[in-house]
C-alpha cells in the first residue's frame, strides 16, 4: 500500500510551439531590442561660508570627508571664504546627501554653524 501526502498531478500534454504552430500567418515574433541606460543624475556637495566657524575646521573636514589633501582643501576652504560657497566633490545623490549629513553632523559636535548643501548639477 502506498501513501502520498499530496494527490499525484495529472499529466498534461504540452502546449504546441507558437512558432512551430500549422498556421504561421498569426504567428507572433518579439524583436530583442537593447536598452541603453542613462547615466544618473550627479549631485555637486557645495559648503557654505559663515563668520564663526574656523578656517582649519573647515580643511579638516575636507580632508576627512571628501578625501582631499591638505593643498585642495586648503584651495577649497580659500574659495568658501572669499567666494561665500566653494564645491567639495560631486557624487551621486545617495552619497551627496550622505556627504552633506557627514559634514553636518561634524560641526554640530563641534559647535560650529557650518553649512553644507547637495545640488543637481545640469
Amino acid at each position: 500500500m502506498k501513501f502520498m501526502a499530496t494527490p499525484p498531478i495529472p499529466h498534461r500534454p504540452a502546449s504546441p510551439d507558437p512558432i512551430s504552430r500549422e498556421d504561421d500567418d498569426q504567428a507572433v515574433v518579439l524583436e530583442r531590442r537593447t536598452q541603453k541606460l542613462a547615466p544618473p543624475p550627479m549631485y555637486q556637495v557645495v559648503m557654505l561660508n559663515d563668520d564663526f566657524t574656523p578656517m582649519e575646521f573647515v580643511i579638516v573636514v575636507l580632508q576627512e570627508f571628501f578625501g582631499k589633501d591638505r593643498e585642495q582643501a586648503t584651495q577649497i576652504m580659500l574659495k568658501i571664504h572669499i567666494d561665500g560657497r566653494g564645491v567639495c566633490g560631486v557624487y551621486s545623490r545617495d552619497i551627496a546627501a550622505t556627504k552633506v549629513d557627514q559634514v553636518m553632523q561634524a560641526a554640530q559636535q563641534a559647535g560650529h554653524p557650518l553649512q553644507a548643501v547637495s545640488e543637481p548639477i545640469e
